[in-house]
């Protein structure tokens, strides 16, 4: 073998007073590599090893931290990456297993490496060494910012041509961007460990990753998620289809590489159970001004007349309002109905015709950026000044004029939003709503799942609501939400409220029944208290039933209607909901509190 390939090139600085502690570990070739595997989260089998460096167990070189610092130290922050790389190629290559062989390197050494080395002198080390440059993938580990990102392309693209392949170390932190993602197109991008630790509870985490996938999907990108410590993110990240998992819960580094996935790793990668997504908090609160409909109506300024004015008017029959100007910016808005109402009177176009419409004006004018977020218009809507249902409001892009909008668009707009808001997360309990109830049912056929898919609703619900009023109503559905909360495994169970007081529950617990049991009781003890001590005493209220006719109706209570699915005879959600429906339809009507329904 060629000796200066594996030659360390001497630093070109060093520090006084003799050889450091890291120079005399490369003098000596005591770094060794330990090897972490990285797995296929699709099959649970190994797909490759990371190559990680250690110095001499018992000492205070053994980590990479203290390794990294005296590095810095001493300036031999090459010369350390160089011998890295080839005691991790040296080392595998004599191990000779099978699958691919992950490398760290910084772009800064792998463009010294390439400058000094050259592709040739690459690709006869990589032989040498014994390892196959297909096999071969250069992870780049970023900390500092590349000064000059199109030679680097060049240096990836030198790389390449040697067969081997690149990917993008803890994506999300450091200086690993979005455009050296998009420049150098990476086979691999390892997502950082920060997005992946805990993201069965976080719904922010999870929709980040969600993002990534459709990036790397664009760039022909594959994902490996980094820091997976728990079965429980394991199987999120295994149904989200991330195509490679990498962390403590799948294999510790060591220097033999794993041959086969653990007992624990290969039975939650294989296990039928379908992961419960985390949700986001707080029901989105989503949706902008850009979407509304917009008058492009005609402007005035200050020195329009009112016969100018009123001409306008009798031109646009339809034209609720005209805002008037000071260039480009709005100034005030002059309602029609008020105007005409005034111009029309006796003599008034004979003395008044000429003069300036502006006193006609409304001078705080609802002024309406069409970036604004639609919940941010609800002060708007419930404020003393109700002006807006009449003049309506101008809407500004960047405080330039861009057109008009009325209050029935204003009132319309923000209702739809919220609606379709309630859709991915009701605003009341902020439990996911009718849409992410539809993707884990789907989710769960996909997978071909046996689950019970049950549906709950309140048992004279509306009395109390009419009696007590909409704020106590509204407690006693958080109510409902909480106790349920209680009785579903996080893991395993998937709580959606529908809407009112109509909630579904997908159970993947075995002891279900037991669950829905609890929680009939539970609630009903708990319901008794929101009523007031005479209600309690009689055992309820009196109120009009739906036809206005008085009469007595029992304290609040539960009803759960559960049927049992087979995920491999259903491909809908719909058909898996109507029969939820069904079977709470007849709990109700039978007066069980649990009543199971055969599909």
């Amino acid at each position: 073998m060629n000796n200066n390939l594996l030659r360390i090139v001497p630093r070109s600085t060093g520090i006084t007073g003799g050889q450091g502690p890291l120079e005399k570990l490369l003098q000596e070739s005591r770094l060794y590599p330990v090897y972490q595997p990285i797995v296929n989260l699709a099959d649970a089998s190994i797909h490759a090893h990371e190559a990680l460096i250690r110095g001499p167990q018992g000492t205070s070189m053994h980590t990479p931290d203290a390794l990294l610092r005296a590095a810095a130290d001493e300036r031999m922050e090459y010369e350390f990456e160089n011998a890295c790389v080839v005691a991790a190629m040296q080392t595998w290559g004599q191990l000779n297993v099978p699958g691919r062989l992950f490398v760290n390197i910084s772009a800064g050494v792998l463009t010294r490496l390439m400058a000094i080395r050259g592709r040739d002198a690459l690709l006869e080390l990589v032989c040498q060494l014994g390892v196959v440059p297909r096999m071969l993938v250069l992870e780049i580990t970023e900390h500092e910012r590349i000064a000059d990102m199109d030679h680097f392309a060049e240096v990836v693209a030198e790389v390449r041509s040697v067969g081997a392949s690149i990917a993008l170390d803890d994506f999300g932190d450091g200086h690993s961007s979005l455009r050296l993602w998009s420049q150098i197109k990476p086979e691999v991008v390892k997502v950082d460990k920060y997005f992946t630790k805990d993201i069965s509870e976080h719904g922010d985490k999870l929709k980040t990753i969600q993002a990534l996938q459709q990036i790397a999907t664009i760039f022909g990108t594959e994902l490996v998620a980094e820091g997976i410590e728990t079965q429980e993110d394991l199987r999120v990240l295994r149904d989200l289809g991330i195509t490679y998992g990498q962390g403590y819960f799948l294999g510790h580094p060591d220097r033999t590489p794993l041959k086969y996935l653990g007992v624990d790793s290969q039975r939650i990668l294989r296990e039928r159970q379908v992961a419960v997504f985390p949700e986001l908090t707080r029901a989105t609160q989503g949706g902008h001004l850009r979407s509304l409909s917009l008058v492009r109506a005609p402007t005035v300024t200050e020195n329009t007349t009112n016969d100018e004015l009123a001409a306008l008017f009798f031109g646009a029959p339809i034209l609720h309002a005209i805002a008037l100007l000071d260039g480009e910016r709005p100034l005030a808005i002059i309602n029609r109905a008020q105007f005409m109402n005034e111009y029309t009177k006796l003599y008034y176009r004979e003395v008044s015709g000429r003069k300036s419409c502006a006193a006609h004006a409304n001078r705080e004018p609802r002024l309406i950026e069409r970036d604004h977020s639609v919940d941010q218009l609800i002060g708007i809507l419930t404020s003393q000044d109700q002006r807006y249902l009449s003049d309506g409001f101008i809407a500004t892009e960047n405080g330039r004029y861009a057109g008009l909008g009325t209050g029935d668009q204003l009132v319309r707009s923000v209702t739809e939003t919220r609606i379709e808001a309630a859709r991915h997360a009701n605003p009341l309990t902020f439990l996911p709503g009718n849409i992410p109830i539809s993707q884990h049912i789907e989710r769960l056929l996909k997978k071909q799942v046996r689950f019970v898919a049950c549906y709950a609703d309140l048992n004279h619900f509306k009395p109390f609501n009419d009696h007590y009023g909409y704020w106590r109503g509204d407690e006693m559905i958080r109510l409902v939400a909480r106790t349920a909360m209680e009785q579903c495994d996080s893991q395993r169970d998937f709580l959606g409220h529908v809407g009112g007081d109509d909630f579904i529950l997908l159970f993947q617990s075995a002891d279900w029944r037991a669950r829905c049991e609890r929680l009939v009781l539970d609630f009903q003890t708990r319901a008794l208290a929101m009523f007031d001590e005479d209600a309690r005493r009689v055992g309820g209220i009196q109120g009009e039933d739906r036809y206005g006719v008085p009469r007595f109706f029992p304290c609040t209570t539960l009803s759960i209607g559960a049927v049992a699915i087979d995920g491999s005879q259903f491909s809908r959600a719909e058909d898996v909901a109507n029969l939820a429906a069904q079977s709470k339809h007849l709990a109700k009507t039978s007066g069980a509190g649990v009543y199971v329904h055969q599909a």
